[in-house]
């Protein structure tokens, strides 16, 4: 049996009770919209395919993303990032909604509203992916099987081709200069060792191995393992922090605590549009520049899966490469 009640002068209700389902309730803001539910609902269960969307429909997103935080974030690879990312969605206007009636418009006006604040459409991409994965989670492990995920019917952003910022004038001088120690050796050692952020982040002194003149990384982004050699600068930057320390991490910091500390020490300096990744492209650039190693030897140091890749990340400068055509050796300065 079904009813549609109003209730004050925008909204109707439409209630249904029958024998073998739970009562089933919902809100709409006109009575042409609440008969159609009905009809639907009413329909489902005729056909023995009704399942209740109670949950899905007084579930608010930042309800569930605190719950996916606390539930399924701790199995990712760098937790962390993970945390940030739905901290952010959840201070989102987005995320007051419930999550049975978040649209494919929703996500699309979501879209549209961080690529007006400036964020790549990587960035976007990741909190698309977070979002999708909460809703497939929801929907098999949270007994909310009517859901539909929304972020499968939007196109996602474009990425862009690749960035070519690097390190220009004075910058690497005044940007060392405005880092705090700690967040001071971590830069130093990204810009030797073209480690990822959250391989730095990752290092522990049992992974290092100062005799041999290497550090073992036993889970990269790439999901494998690689062992990084170390060049004469980074080996004095860990033999500055090791004063008898083998165990613990080596630097101290969070992947996040360095984005932020990074961040800060960039503003400190008066530098502009220079991320800690591309600090990546710095060090994988200048192995291409300063040192006679051949590009199965770099890729071995970078990590990067393919060569595609590698060359995303090495942006010669065009002096350098002039030099070469007018017979300058690898290497010269």
């Amino acid at each position: 049996m079904a009813s549609i009640r109003k209730r004050g002068d925008l909204q109707w209700e439409a209630r249904i009770r029958r024998k073998g389902y739970p009562v089933t309730c919902k809100t709409f803001n006109t009575k042409a919209d609440a008969e159609k539910w009905v009809r639907d609902v009413e329909g489902e269960m005729d056909r023995g395919i009704f399942v209740s969307r109670v949950e899905a429909e007084n579930t608010t997103l930042k309800e569930a993303l605190e719950r996916f935080v606390a539930e399924y974030v701790p199995r990712y690879k760098h937790p962390d990032v993970q945390r940030y990312t739905a901290g952010g969605l959840m201070r989102r206007k987005i995320a007051s909604k419930f999550l049975a009636t978040i649209r494919a418009k929703d996500i699309a006006d979501y879209i549209r509203e961080r690529e007006a604040e400036g964020m790549s459409g990587n960035t976007i991409r990741l909190d698309l992916a977070l979002l999708s994965r909460l809703y497939n989670v929801a929907k098999t492990a949270w007994g909310m099987e009517s859901l539909v995920n929304p972020v499968q019917h939007v196109p996602r952003p474009k990425i862009s081709t690749g960035r070519t910022r690097r390190l220009e004038g004075d910058e690497e001088e005044r940007l060392l200069e405005a880092c705090g120690e700690n967040v001071r050796h971590v830069v130093q050692f990204a810009v030797e060792t073209a480690m990822r952020r959250g391989e730095i982040a990752s290092i522990e002194w049992k992974h290092v191995d100062l005799d041999n003149r290497a550090v073992y990384l036993p889970r990269t982004k790439n999901e494998s393992e690689r062992t990084v050699p170390l060049s004469p600068a980074a080996i004095s930057i860990l033999r500055e922090l090791e004063n008898g320390k083998t165990d613990g991490p080596v630097f101290g910091m969070s992947t996040q605590g360095i984005t932020q500390a990074y961040a800060k020490a960039c503003k400190r300096a008066g530098i502009e549009d220079l991320t800690f990744h591309d600090l990546r492209h710095e060090a994988t650039s200048r192995l291409f520049e300063n040192t006679d190693l051949d590009v199965m030897e770099i890729r071995s140091i970078t990590g990067h899966k393919s060569m595609q890749m590698l060359a995303r990340y090495s942006h010669l400068r065009t002096h350098r490469l002039a030099d070469r055509l007018a017979g300058a050796k690898r290497g010269a300065a």
